[in-house]
């Protein structure tokens, strides 16, 4: 039961890095790497929050805002320097990590006895059969809640020109929009997602690591590859969803290896592993179809 609540647990928080993910890796084709920092920006922005008698409820806003910011200056760096897109990424993430500290104070803060949103909503009873999965209705309204917003949102005129500077820059110049601030919105957007998650995380698991944003874009990315095979099965589902069942697809695999025995010491040579085979038969896939 417990492997179970908590490979919902971690796979509805990821979801929404996976959002994120989705934006830049499948529609903008941007290997944007400053999620390795918003992730823990967002958890640390909420962990200092909390500790200075913030509402956990109101830490969300915020670190979505600041994963904002750090998206566009990502996307800043990239369109008016002319620097890679991976370089820009690099920088914005590693000026992170020290802006981390420089907030924190340190590398870790414990917020376990503080407030979280977790601790102030309760849908069933604290002790009972199904207060154990409390924390898992809280995450799947919110992970629903964003999705459906998402959804909404690509639907719109903004979402139309942000697909199209994925697919096609020439057109959305002819249409006389600025393609640069179109993807600086998607950059923002993805890294606004990035620092949600993390904020949640740090609520969720008590505290903030300086080191716990490390691998989240492989994570993520792992999480939109798989949930996108599922979109090629079932073709009315939306990429979203998809996501969704991607990230708890990638935490069950995740899981049942920590199940068999393998030490958490190898956690990263397992999302290593997963990610190759995914990303391969993907490759084998798509070169059977061009075939």
């Amino acid at each position: 039961m417990q492997l179970v609540i908590g490979i919902l647990e971690e796979g509805f928080i990821y979801a929404l890095v996976s959002f994120g993910a989705y934006i830049t890796f499948k529609i903008l084709d941007f290997p944007d790497m400053t999620v390795d920092g918003s992730f823990p920006f967002g958890m640390c922005v909420t962990a200092v929050l909390i500790l200075n008698g913030v509402n956990p409820f109101i830490t969300l806003p915020i670190s979505f805002i600041v994963g904002c910011i750090a998206g566009m200056i990502t996307g800043f760096i990239h369109v008016k320097f002319k620097i890679r897109d991976l370089l820009s990424g690099i920088i914005v993430m590693t000026s992170l990590y020290s802006m981390n500290l420089r907030l924190a104070g340190r590398a870790n803060l414990s917020i376990f006895q503080r407030p979280s949103i977790f601790k102030m909503v309760n849908v069933f009873e604290i002790g009972s059969v199904l207060g154990a999965f409390n924390r898992v209705i809280v995450l799947f309204l919110i992970v629903i809640l964003l999705k459906i917003i998402l959804d909404m949102y690509l639907e719109t005129k903004s979402g139309y020109l942000l697909r199209s500077v994925g697919d096609n820059e020439i057109l959305v110049t002819t249409l006389g929009k600025n393609k640069e601030s179109v993807k600086v919105l998607g950059l923002a957007l993805a890294n606004g997602f990035a620092a949600l998650a993390g904020s949640i995380y740090a609520q969720h698991r008590g505290s903030f690591e300086i080191s716990a944003g490390t691998g989240t874009l492989v994570i993520a990315v792992a999480n939109v590859i798989i949930g996108l095979q599922l979109t090629n099965v079932f073709r009315k589902m939306k990429p979203t969803t998809s996501v969704i069942f991607g990230s708890l697809i990638y935490r069950a695999c995740i899981g049942f290896a920590m199940f068999l025995g393998m030490p958490p010491s190898d956690l990263k040579i397992i999302t290593a592993a997963l990610l190759l085979v995914v990303i391969v038969l993907n490759n084998k896939k798509y070169k059977k179809l061009v075939e």
